[in-house]
């Protein structure tokens, strides 16, 4: 047998992992898979592959967690997504890019530290919104994630200078569709379209992730939706092993990129019978496409 690790973490409470329903398709097609965690030390060139998976608290110590790729990388094991991949998708500030090449994304301020609470104020009329989101340009699990109106700037500044006084961040009009309608999420192995679903959040909620409460169902895209999403993908800057497109409805019925995940995206096998074969597959095609 040859040898994958899933990069995971120490603690995964409270989150949901479905990763394992690819071990058995991987197992049919000649590989052990082991799931380690990138906080613990580990001889990874006893590893053909190291695939990033639920490495879900990343965010909270990125310098690290890029060093311990770095080495990854260094092993002579195959790491996936790639190493330049990861660089270029841990800001956000890769929807710029995306912008540039002729794809739809939500409005957006860019900003590197938090300004006077009466430039807070003013995003709300320059983003031509009732409310607001603040985010960091490095986060995941909706972690620093801020929706406001501009009623509470007032009460929440003292909390927002603690949290992006040195941390950049982005702001957006918040997408009523994410309450009305829901976050769509469609996914690609190798380049390949493999399935899609609709995340919805819970009652009085915004956030669509499963550890906030949020409801997550299998959809098949629309031709338009489909169709953008191809669009993104062709525009990244390498191909990728797995990606998950996220997209959010307009008023005008069109779609605009919420984010682009190559870093270690929930896969969501569960909801698509066949998706966990589709990237066992993918994985040996990939490999064998280097080894040639």
């Amino acid at each position: 047998m040859r040898h994958i690790a899933f990069l995971s973490t120490n603690n995964l409470e409270g989150f949901v992992v479905d990763d394992e329903l690819a071990i058995a398709p991987l197992a049919v097609r000649g590989w052990q898979v082991k799931t380690v965690s990138w906080r613990q030390p580990c001889d990874w060139s006893q590893f053909e592959i190291v695939i990033i998976r639920s490495t879900w608290d990343y965010q909270n110590d990125v310098h690290r967690f890029l060093r311990v790729l770095e080495e990854i990388n260094a092993s002579g094991a195959i790491l996936l997504n790639d190493l330049e991949l990861v660089n270029w998708n841990i800001e956000k500030t890769y929807l710029q890019e995306l912008r540039a090449k002729g794809n739809a994304i939500v409005r957006t301020i860019w900003e590197k530290s938090l300004p006077a609470s009466e430039v807070l104020r003013g995003y709300f009329q320059r983003l031509e919104t009732n409310e607001i989101i603040i985010k960091p340009l490095v986060s995941a699990n909706a972690d620093f994630t801020y929706r406001l109106l501009e009623i509470d700037i007032d009460s929440i500044f003292p909390e927002l200078q603690a949290v992006f006084a040195l941390r950049p961040f982005m702001v957006q009009p918040f997408m009523q569709k994410i309450i009305s309608e829901g976050e769509y999420s469609l996914f690609y192995f190798a380049g390949k379209y493999s399935h899609a679903i609709l995340k919805t959040p819970k009652k009085y909620d915004f956030r669509v992730q499963e550890e906030h409460g949020g409801y997550i169902k299998s959809v098949q895209p629309e031709p338009v939706l489909l169709e953008q999403s191809d669009h993104v993908l062709a525009s990244l800057p390498a191909r990728t092993l797995y990606a998950r497109l996220d997209f959010v409805r307009k008023d005008a019925g069109d779609f605009e990129i919420m984010e682009v995940e190559l870093i270690e995206p929930a896969l969501y096998f569960r909801t698509d019978v066949n998706s966990a074969e589709r990237f066992a597959e993918a994985v040996s095609a990939w490999v064998f496409a280097l080894k040639k």
